[in-house]
């Protein structure tokens, strides 16, 4: 089977990256999740104090920024030069930082460059929100993931439950509507469907449904 590319782009809490796991998984493929380079590039950030209005250094430390992602999809790593920052980049002050950050278009571009190195041997399934449309426009397979709003409210809530946050499901709902805006109105590449991706809105599909819906089509395509 020819190695492919795989692009799944979609706002948060719709399934992308359970459904990225589980296809890389069953493939044999690499699995990125793009958003991890940018929260890895604000947690940069903050760490050197850099203002997230400060374009010009945020750009910067972009650029200077050594992003490792290691291990299997279900056990993914992501070092910051040697560091293990895979737990610090999920932290919410991190989180609300990488929103910012990935809106400002020097550091989408040093970014992009950076997943297209990792990408380039094939055998890839990305998720993100240009990934489709920016980092691969050419890729073999392109799919648009949606839900409404309530359900992918729900599905962030109960995630951060695990994850030990203590954040109301309206506090969870108001920084998605706050981060969709910000994904859908800003100058560099903004989160729009691909022209020619599937589009598949999972709000009344489980996690098994959406990835046998998905596999059918990269096996016709492969």
């Amino acid at each position: 089977m020819e190695k492919l590319i795989i692009a799944i782009d979609g706002p948060s809490g719709v399934g992308k990256s359970t459904l990225g796991k589980r296809l890389a998984r069953h493939l044999g493929y690499l699995y990125i999740d793009s958003g991890a380079l940018y929260r890895a590039v604000a947690l940069n950030a903050l760490d050197e104090n850099v203002s997230l209005d400060d374009h010009f250094e945020l750009a910067r430390i972009a650029r200077q920024s050594n992003i490792r992602l290691e291990g299997d999809p279900d056990d993914m790593r992501v070092y910051l030069d040697s560091r293990d920052v895979t737990r610090e980049i999920r932290l919410p002050e991190t989180s609300h930082a990488s929103s910012v950050v990935a809106a400002v278009a020097p550091v989408r571009e040093t970014v992009v460059d950076k997943l297209r190195e990792m990408s380039r041997a094939g055998g890839v399934v990305m998720d993100g929100r240009d990934v489709g449309t920016k980092i691969f426009p050419h890729a073999e397979v392109k799919i648009f993931l949606t839900a409404s709003p309530d359900i992918r409210a729900h599905r962030r809530f109960e995630e951060d439950r695990v994850r030990g946050r203590d954040a109301s499901f309206d506090e969870i709902k108001t920084e998605l509507e706050e981060r969709d805006l910000r994904d859908s109105t800003r100058e560099a590449t903004p989160l729009v469907k691909a022209r020619d991706a599937t589009l598949i809105d999972t709000s009344r599909m489980d996690a098994d449904a959406v990835f046998e819906r998905v596999l059918e089509i990269v096996l016709a395509r492969g």
